[in-house]
């Protein structure tokens, strides 16, 4: 009895000593929850526990909290703390132990831009897609796509590509013959001079047989404005300049300077669906009824935790291609991707 007795002391005193060494979270209302910070980014707080898995709160719903370790603090004036926290005196912020070669201070949750910030790297994905027909139709349809970003406190790097490719089989048993080949290769080099204003440098190479168009080449600079920028949704705004080069077959080159304007939106609408919208309009300087726009909506949908799948619509827009081109390229895509 005694044995069993000093058994259940022990396993009392383990249990009270794991919950005194978790961090803790302490919330407005007066809950608290315990288990492990993991991040904060985008005003929302990641804890994982032992019994719920990973939890995200908000961070306007959090009165202090502290650590069993030392984390690193990212703050909106873009200085760093890291160190352990301990029990803050006023509501609303956390107080730095002073373990490190930081004095213990309190530290306002209002100025925590972020928790233990992922290091810079690059992030992306890789798609592709394909349908094959046959029967009464005989066609074959290709498409691959890559893109990836680099994002660091002050700048931001974007890079993309796409190809496209499709032939089909006349009804009348005539060869196959090529109805779809096209490439683009583009990037953006962003500079943060402020929080949320950058200046930009792009350029966008790109090729359509099928148009008629040997290359158009749009290198351009101008500044843009991060109205939001969080891990469920961004968006923001570009003006500029951009010089314009377009080599048409059989019908020479036409070259100007146009004016740029482009948005970029992304919206997280759960944790496996996301909508995407990208615009881009170029209107020549010297005539505003030459111009180039391009614009997509799509969906992105989580199937593992590296893929997924993706429907997309583009629209391109010409307002003066090669002789006996239409004007316009409305093209769906689904494609299935891996992110990395």
């Amino acid at each position: 009895m005694n044995l069993t007795k000093a058994a259940a002391a022990a396993l009392f005193a383990c249990v009270l000593t794991t919950t005194t060494y978790a961090d803790e979270v302490i919330f407005n209302n007066g809950d608290r929850l315990t288990g492990t910070i993991v991040t904060a980014d985008g005003g929302k707080i990641t804890i994982k526990t032992a019994v719920a898995g990973e939890v995200k709160v908000d961070m306007k719903d959090v009165k202090t909290f502290t650590t069993d370790a030392p984390i690193e603090l990212k703050l909106n004036d873009g200085s760093t703390i890291k160190d352990k926290l301990t029990p803050a005196t006023q509501p609303g912020e956390v107080q730095t132990a002073g373990t490190g070669v930081v004095q213990p201070q309190p530290v306002a949750l209002k100025d925590v831009k972020k928790i233990n910030p992922p290091p810079v790297a690059w992030t992306g994905s890789v798609t592709a897609g394909a349908l094959v027909t046959r029967g009464n139709t005989d066609t074959d349809n290709l498409n691959f796509g890559a893109n990836a970003v680099r994002r660091s406190e002050i700048d931001r790097i974007t890079l993309g590509a796409g190809y496209f490719f499709g032939r089909e089989k006349p009804s009348d048993g005539g060869p196959k013959t090529t109805n779809i080949d096209n490439w683009f290769a583009q990037g953006q080099y962003d500079y943060f001079f402020a929080p949320k204003w950058y200046a930009y440098g792009n350029t966008r190479i790109e090729h359509d047989h099928i148009a008629d168009l040997n290359l158009r080449l749009t290198p351009g600079v101008g500044v843009g404005y991060q109205w939001v920028e969080t891990p469920d949704l961004n968006f923001s705004t570009e003006a500029g300049l951009s010089y314009v080069y377009e080599d048409y077959q059989g019908a020479g080159v036409d070259e100007h300077v146009a004016a740029r304007f482009a948005y970029h939106l992304d919206k997280k609408i759960n944790d496996r669906v996301s909508l995407f919208h990208n615009f881009e309009i170029l209107p020549s300087l010297e005539n505003l009824s030459d111009y180039n726009f391009t614009t997509d909506i799509g969906l992105h949908v989580a199937l593992t935790a590296k893929m997924f799948s993706e429907l997309k619509a583009e629209w391109r827009f010409d307002s003066t291609p090669a002789p006996g081109k239409s004007e316009d390229d409305l093209r769906y895509i689904m494609s299935l991707g891996w992110t990395f």
